[in-house]
């Protein structure tokens, strides 16, 4: 018997090893070659890739063909899975793959028109940039054609569950679509259209207005404070469209990011500072892929020496510093997007009215191949001058909401061509302030505010964007399509844009808030965007020091100060609460230095108030138009007699006071549900927790499937409209979990670019189990840094991989 039970343990263990073997094997199959000699057909000379420490690979080439295609190839290495997810929504192919799930997604991305908007620009960009592109398309399709049979975990996964092809080859508008994405997730607001088209149908004019004009404080900064003054122009209102039924519109918190460029006046090395945190959404891997591109030698037949944040799917460095610059961004806001009212033949739905006519609508025809069904499923798309009618997705062309009702078209400016990719390879080339504006002629969309610094001392400012002309309405709302009274008249010229060369504050800050006056900067019609909290505290933190160096960059990158909490909290002071645990809750806050760090009790106690605070004034009379906007609340607390704190549910006025206490109580009960009945025990990093999910499989609901892609969940601090911008759901399931983040953090040097620092969110790798899949989240929720190497000396001291690719 014992001798059996040997052999049983035996063979057990055995074929423990062996599973264990083979998923290994598995798992690192697809790794990258990050070592020796590799050939890559199609180079015209040798390229060298040395990789970091961290997995940043610099490729080193001779020629701009080699270094876009070696990017390519690397990009694929390490995050292929992510370029075929990437590429397939801009194509509209996600059922394609992951069945009729994904089929509403598919109808909108096609009626939208990505992919007819990157053919678009793929016709109106320049030869330099349509090489690059088709070098980078070649390294892709080289990375394809190696590893047909060692193609990411993911494909084999999805081969289990029937679903298994092979990868296109790799186009030049393939990335194109994704930089109509980015722009469509930064740029979008005809949503918000519509959102103040059903408050204004519900509760006419006034009411809208009060609470959608786009509210920012006084006390607040603008990006530029002074500057050129253009012509006021007569906006007139919008007429009101009809009811609007049957969409969910609910006001989303937007995503943002924060910039700041100080002058060497201002900082301990006489030189400029700049730094960069772009907040987007929480994923697996990251969205930046950090990467150095070096020509050797640099020259005027290969201009580029880059460092910086790239998109694994296209070429170029997308924030960084080459040898005499540097550059970040954050969002704009501006209103780039108009919903038409279009009026149809009411004998034939394919003709719609221009100026007293009939006029033929553009109809395209296409199918829609869905995993697990036997024939695709057709999609008619209509368009009309303006673009396409986008309330023929919700419910399918067949239903009554398509032909019913008066069709809604988009005009969008990226849906009639966007240069972006010209302009980022020309920035990665710019030398000087001249050439960098120039570089930005091309940057269409999406609308950015661009600080910049260089050697020769400079910051400076520039928004760019193609930003429609409204001289007869501000695009708050749908308006008549057809007539040409609300056409546009025209784009703002970049030399019309907001722009500063060397402000006399020796420094600029950009954090979404607003860019300037708008009363005299009409041009640039603005409904959405951040409050200024952000802002305001960058700003603090900078004029509290004469002179500022590194480690104050890295202090406010990690700021986690609640302005909004010091603003409101005097209010709460003297509240007469009858429940002595509540009442004890809200004293600490009066105690409390307002940082929303992991160990914060009143940080976890504040944010469960402004969880329920929104609710309590608005959900009476708004019912699912609650608006959670932080400026237009502040403004209430200073009206104690407006008509919002009343609940129109009760025969009683209620005052501001007892809306607050109720709102006090209801937090408490909230948090002692969800963090304990002891108050010295409740942790704001315990409730706020950042989980990184892989957006396909780690969402797939099969815990295996998840563990193996999915990391975390990981204690954060930080918070909404803090400078630690770590956004965070407000559904009741997954009640302050991390949605939105500092998706990546930069701090440069222009007086030793060997200086500056960086952090991803994850890893550059896009493989799981990888040791570079998961190694910055630490240091990035901890607020550490990494070197971001420069020169060529530099990285080989701290390289990890070589690799020759040979032609």
């Amino acid at each position: 018997m014992r001798r059996v039970l040997l052999i049983l343990v035996v063979i057990l263990g055995l074929l423990i090893l062996g599973l264990g073997l083979f998923a290994r094997y598995q798992i690192t199959r697809s790794w990258p070659q990050t070592d020796g000699e590799l050939s890559l057909p199609g180079l015209q000379a040798p390229v060298t890739v040395i990789r970091d420490t961290r997995g940043i690979p610099h490729i080193y080439a001779s020629n701009p063909h080699d270094l876009f295609m070696a990017q390519g190839y690397v990009h694929a290495q390490d995050r292929f899975w992510q370029m075929e997810f990437w590429r397939r929504i801009g194509a509209g192919r996600l059922s394609e793959i992951f069945g009729a799930s994904q089929l509403d997604t598919d109808r909108f991305l096609r009626t939208l028109g990505v992919m007819r908007s990157a053919e678009r620009a793929w016709e109106a960009i320049d030869d330099e940039t349509r090489a690059a592109l088709e070098a980078y398309a070649e390294g892709v399709n080289a990375y394809i054609e190696q590893h047909r049979d060692n193609l990411p975990l993911e494909f084999r996964i999805l081969a289990l569950t029937g679903v298994s092809f092979t990868p296109e080859p790799w186009q030049p508008v393939n990335t194109l679509t994704w930089t109509t994405m980015m722009a469509y997730n930064l740029g979008g607001n005809y949503e918000k259209e519509l959102y103040r088209a059903e408050l204004l149908a519900r509760y006419g004019e006034p009411v809208m207005q009060e609470l959608t004009a786009y509210p920012y404080a006084g006390d607040h900064p603008v990006i530029l404070p002074t500057g050129v003054t253009w012509q006021k122009l007569d906006l007139k209102t919008v007429m009101q469209p009809p009811q609007i039924a049957g969409l969910d519109l609910r006001a989303e918190d937007g995503l943002g990011s924060n910039n700041w460029v100080v002058h060497g006046s201002r900082t301990e090395t006489g030189m400029p500072l700049l730094a960069n945190d772009p907040h987007l959404s929480i994923q697996m891997p990251s969205i930046w892929y950090e990467n150095g591109l070096h020509c050797e030698p640099v020259g005027p037949d290969c201009p580029y020496n880059v460092v910086g944040f790239s998109f694994a799917s296209a070429p170029g460095v997308i924030i960084g510093h080459n040898d005499r610059i540097a550059w970040g961004v954050t969002n704009a806001y501006p209103d780039v997007q108009d919903l038409y009212i279009e009026r149809i033949n009411p004998e034939n739905p394919l003709q719609y009215e221009v100026n007293g006519r009939w006029v033929d609508m553009e109809v395209i025809h296409e199918s829609i191949p869905v995993a697990g069904r036997d024939e695709p499923v057709p999609l008619t798309i209509r368009r009309t001058r303006h673009g396409p009618i986008i309330n023929d997705v919700p419910y399918g062309t067949e239903s009554d909401w398509a032909y019913g009702w008066q069709p809604l078209a988009l005009r969008w400016t990226v849906l009639e061509g966007n240069r972006v990719a010209q302009s980022v390879l020309e920035i990665n080339k710019a030398q000087n302030w001249e050439e960098f504006r120039q570089a930005l002629r091309t940057w269409d969309a999406p609308s950015q505010n661009f600080v910049y610094a260089d050697v020769d001392g400079n910051i400076g400012y520039q928004m760019p964007g193609r930003t429609p002309i409204r001289p007869n309405h501000d695009g708050l709302t749908p308006v008549p399509g057809w007539t040409d009274e609300y056409e546009w008249a025209g784009f703002v010229d970049l030399d019309d844009m907001p722009h500063s060369f060397n402000p006399a504050q020796g420094y600029i800050v950009t954090a979404n808030n607003l860019v300037a006056d708008l009363s005299r900067y009409p041009f640039l019609t603005r409904h959405e965007g951040a409050a200024g909290f952000r802002a305001q505290r960058i700003v603090e933190m900078i004029e509290s020091k004469d002179k500022l160096s590194i480690a104050d960059f890295q202090a406010i990158h990690g700021d986690n100060a609640n302005l909004f909490a010091r603003d409101i909290i005097p209010y709460l002071r003297d509240l007469p609460l009858d429940r002595p645990k509540v009442a004890q809750a809200r004293d600490r806050l009066l105690t409390w230095d307002l940082q929303e760090d992991m160990d914060s009790p009143e940080a976890a106690f504040f944010e469960s108030f402004w969880y329920v605070l929104p609710d309590a004034i608005f959900a009476d009379e708004l019912d699912d138009m609650v608006r959670r906007d932080k400026e237009l609340i502040r403004r209430l607390f200073a009206q104690p007699d407006s008509h919002w704190w009343d609940d129109i549910n009760t025969p009683e006025a209620e005052t501001r006071d007892e809306i607050l206490i109720a709102a006090l109580n209801d937090a408490y009960d909230l948090l002692v549900q969800r963090a304990g009945k002891d108050p010295d025990k409740w942790r704001w990093g315990a409730l706020h927790t950042a989980t990184f999910r892989n957006e396909t499989l780690g969402n797939s609901g099969i815990g295996l499937i998840e563990s193996i892609f999915n990391r975390g969940p990981f204690e954060t601090s930080g918070g909404r409209d803090i400078v630690n911008a770590t956004g965070f759901s407000n559904d009741r399931k997954r009640l302050f979990q991390v949605t939105s983040l500092p998706s990546m953090r930069m701090i440069v040097d222009l007086g030793d670019f060997g200086r500056s620092l960086t952090t991803n969110t994850t890893g550059q790798s896009g493989h799981p189990y990888h040791k570079h899949y998961d190694d910055q989240i630490d240091q990035w929720r901890f607020i550490r840094y990494a070197p971001m190497y420069w020169d060529r000396g530099q990285v080989e001291a701290n390289s990890e991989a070589t690799l020759i690719l040979k032609p």
